[in-house]
């Protein structure tokens, strides 16, 4: 009877943890974040009008939903961590993030990686916080919608983050577009769902209306795929941002590809075991589309290790040049430059241009 008692035990014990794992997916199957490919989206407008011929300024960064900063290495790019290790060094990021925002006065703000209720920032709303820092008006649009990611240990558990555009130009709709998910079930249930977040501001000109928008487009591209995954998402935003200007609207797509852009041979790879971004096509735009980027400083930095290690101190590190923007032949870059913060609130640095509508 002992005997027989030693072997069903523990064949009972992983019979239960394997009915329990396969309960478990398929209550993310039921549950499964499934976007539409193309949602109105909740926002709120400002009272400015964007006018032609005008400077206009517009920031972007990948915040790394103020979880990223200095301190910290990240478990998908060769580190340990899978969040900070209190809320005090998320609020401690965050406030440093808000710093360098204020810092740098942008007309246009687009945020990426930024979180509204997760496990791993304590479910602090920065979207809300953000709004409330800069007194401008935003949208917001889920790029990972998960009620429990399951992996690694500890794990990542509840999850809602996205993007946000902040402005205070008159906007007239705000949009949730889908990109393609390159992940197959089982794996794509607790990952992320990318998308565009396109606002729409009508374009002035002498205070009279034109009837034309300036469209907006903000995203995050796809990171620890194979390759395809970038490849078919920049290959939708590409048939977007056409449509838009096909349409005689001016074209701002931007954040982090994910991707080097052509031409630039800055910060080649020097870890070659570690994550590396993809490569832009450099045919993939038409005549008078232009990439405008800055890459005389990084604007992300490996995550394999913390940045206050002894080789981020000698430059011996991973730098990558991924965030930037696509504009459209009717717009003017006047400038571009990287905001070198030195990653210390985030994995990112800052991109700020300015521009003009011709």
């Amino acid at each position: 009877m002992k005997r027989k008692l030693f072997l069903i035990i523990p064949a009972a014990l992983i019979g239960a943890i394997i009915l329990f794992a396969l309960l478990f997916i398929l209550f993310l199957t039921i549950i499964e974040y499934r976007p539409k490919p193309i949602e109105d989206i909740g926002f709120t407008s400002g009272n400015e009008k964007i006018e032609k011929g005008k400077e206009i300024s517009l920031l972007s960064w990948n915040i790394g939903y103020a979880g990223l900063g200095k301190d910290e290495d990240f478990f998908m790019d060769g580190g340990k961590k899978v969040r900070p290790d209190s809320k005090k060094v998320v609020e401690k990021y965050f406030e440093g993030i808000k710093k360098t925002i204020k810092e740098n006065p942008s007309e246009i703000i687009f945020i990426q990686e930024i979180d509204l209720k997760s496990k791993r920032t304590w479910k602090i709303n920065e979207y809300q916080a953000l709004m409330e820092d800069t007194g401008k008006a935003g949208s917001f649009a889920y790029n990972y919608k998960c009620t429990y990611v399951p992996f690694p240990f500890p794990t990542i558990g509840h999850i809602e983050s996205g993007l946000s555009i902040l402005t205070n130009y008159e906007t007239t709709s705000a949009q949730r577009r889908s990109l393609p998910v390159p992940f197959k079930w089982p794996i794509r249930l607790a990952n992320l769902k990318r998308c565009i977040l396109a606002t729409r501001i009508p374009v002035y000109e002498n205070g009279v209306a034109s009837g034309k928008e300036l469209v907006l487009a903000d995203f995050h591209l796809e990171a620890f795929d194979k390759g395809e995954g970038k490849i078919a998402q920049t290959k939708a935003l590409k048939e977007f941002i056409d449509s838009e200007y096909a349409k005689g609207n001016y074209v701002i797509a931007g954040g982090d590809f994910n991707q080097r852009f052509p031409g630039s041979t800055a910060f080649p790879p020097k870890w070659l075991n570690g994550w590396l971004p993809g490569q832009l096509d450099a045919d993939m735009l038409e005549d008078g589309w232009q990439f405008v980027f800055d890459d005389s400083k990084p604007t992300c930095r490996s995550n394999s290790r913390t940045y206050n290690d002894e080789d981020a101190k000698n430059h011996d590190w991973q730098y990558h040049v991924i965030d930037g923007f696509i504009i459209s032949p009717n717009i003017s870059k006047l400038s571009m430059n990287v905001i070198d913060v030195d990653f210390q609130n985030s994995d990112h640095n800052p991109v700020k241009m300015t521009f003009e509508l011709k």
